[in-house]
């Protein structure tokens, strides 16, 4: 039964800062690892760890947390969670080596699962089914912010304190949040407690999901197939993902309930989150990367200019949560944000290396408007034919499919962007011969500069190529990221006609069979 009043809204708040715990901590420990690696004397390869062991651990968790809220009751799941992930982040912030760190975090991620499709489902049985639109949109505030502020705390907290504090933060704010879920959250049955567990899909779904999640992380980093533990993993992930569906399509008691598939809406949504979460997590790569590694802004400078568009979202997404609740389409709304994000895109691919901090407003404004109205709609369209038990199922699966979207859309840009560098470096330097007049002007300028200043005429001619080489790499290194916020605007783009194998109804009528 629906909530009213105070209840309502210090339960809706109780479940958004949970959620928000769980979402932070996603990007938040990025800026640190390079504190993180000297201060335990590791190597950047193996500190990576700290963020891809939380990583797997989240994505493995997520198509689990419906039948666990059913196991063990979800108000009781949500309150474990949400203390087992406090107890993590203390220990993250006590650890005295990189693998108590990762162990920890791996604890972090298998606890913060539970914590981010639990409040979603809790948020949706508190609001009443008219006003489902409003309550989507609130829990949208932590999922879609919550990644775009992290890198800006990370960045404060490790500029100002130790990187441990990255981690202490969440301590009150976990108490906080436990206090509240024992006051306020309501009891729920725990129908799946006489039903034998479903062992062998918990170990495939943890094999597969964690072998995928592996892959996408180090991929890039380890040369892809180049390197045998990719090739097994690839191996181990496609079997145990036969294997895995096989398990649960013929049980009678699955771990991830894949009926709820038969919801052409769910179907749907799965496909379009996925789409998100390549479009929200690819542009939130790449946009620091190359205003760190390029413009030489550093974390905290790159996190303040991501703010405001931030805020956009948050501002747009109760006029989203009413819009829908007044029964506009889901699929007209979503149609919007996916070319406003085209837009924000196009416009990013004309960024040069004298862009500065006034250029990126806009086009980061424009960015959360569009997450704005893709947020809420496609969540929507996912979950609003889906009753009872496939709420929890649901959410569990729909975040897992923005999640592995996320993972996907960042090794593809990450290997895109490897491959145009050279690609771009090659075409650029075709041009450097002594027939081009642009390139003789710049030779011979910066070869008087260094003999100006003392040099000899073979050293001034040396240090002039190798300052040419340096402007070629950074014009590379540029061509190839503008290369890849324009595939991401693409895809974003041709993924419109996916939004409407969904069926079109109004926003209303979409959720009133949610409760």
């Amino acid at each position: 039964m629906a909530e009213s009043g105070f209840k309502k809204w210090i339960i809706t708040i109780t479940v958004i800062i949970a959620s928000l715990l769980e979402l932070i901590d996603t990007t938040i420990v990025n800026v640190s690892i390079p504190q993180i690696q000297g201060n335990l004397g590791a190597t950047i390869t193996d500190a990576a760890w700290v963020v891809t062991g939380y990583s797997v651990a989240n994505v493995i968790i997520l198509p689990m947390s419906g039948w666990l809220s059913s196991f063990f009751g979800r108000k009781n799941y949500f309150l474990t969670s949400i203390i087992v992930f406090t107890i993590a982040s203390f220990l993250c912030g006590n650890a005295s080596s990189l693998t108590e760190l990762v162990g920890f975090r791996i604890l972090q991620g298998l606890a913060g699962g539970g914590l981010l499709s639990t409040s979603q489902a809790i948020l949706i049985e508190t609001w009443p089914a008219e006003q489902l639109g409003t309550a989507t949109a609130l829990f949208g505030l932590g999922a879609v912010v919550g990644p775009t502020i992290g890198p800006t705390i990370g960045g404060y907290i490790t500029d100002h304190a130790a990187w441990r504090w990255i981690f202490y933060v969440n301590i009150p704010v976990g108490i906080l949040a436990s206090i509240f879920t024992v006051m306020y959250v309501k009891v729920t049955s725990r129908d799946g407690r006489d039903k034998p567990i479903d062992w062998w899909g918990i170990v495939l779904l943890a094999i597969t999901v964690g072998s995928l999640q592996t892959i996408l992380e180090k991929g890039e980093d380890e040369d892809w197939f180049a390197t045998t533990y990719i090739i097994v993993l690839t191996c181990t992930a496609v079997i145990g993902l036969l294997l895995f569906l096989w398990r649960e399509l013929s049980t009678d008691h699955p771990i991830v309930n894949f009926k709820i598939m038969r919801h052409r809406s769910f179907s749907a949504g799965m496909v379009t989150s996925f789409i998100l979460g390549v479009g929200l997590y690819g542009s939130q790569f790449v946009f620091p990367v190359f205003c760190q590694n390029l413009l030489g802004f550093s974390a905290q400078q790159t996190g303040e200019i991501l703010l405001p568009g931030g805020l956009f979202t948050i501002m747009m997404m109760p006029f989203v949560g009413i819009m829908l609740n007044k029964g506009l389409p889901a699929q007209f709304m979503a149609v919007g944000g996916m070319i406003l994000f085209f837009v924000f895109s196009w416009f990013m691919s004309g960024s040069t290396l004298a862009s500065g901090t006034g250029d990126f407003f806009w086009p980061l404004a424009i960015r959360g408007i569009g997450l704005s109205l893709l947020f809420v709609p496609l969540t929507t369209i996912a979950i609003g034919g889906l009753k009872g038990a496939e709420i929890g199922q649901g959410t569990g699966l729909n975040n897992m499919m923005r999640q592995l979207g996320g993972s996907f859309g960042i090794a593809g840009l990450n290997t895109l962007i490897h491959i145009r560098v050279a690609t771009h470096r090659n075409n650029l330097l075709s041009n450097i011969n002594p027939y081009n007049n642009y390139f003789t002007d710049r030779y011979n300028a910066l070869l008087h500069g260094f003999m100006a200043k003392g040099k000899s005429f073979f050293d001034a001619s040396k240090m002039a190529y190798a300052a040419i080489d340096g402007t070629v790499n950074k014009q590379s290194t540029l061509l190839s990221y503008n290369d890849a916020y324009i595939v991401v605007g693409w895809v974003m783009l041709a993924a419109i006609p996916l939004i409407f194998l969904a069926p079109i109804v109004k926003g209303q009528k979409a959720v009133a069979d949610t409760h």
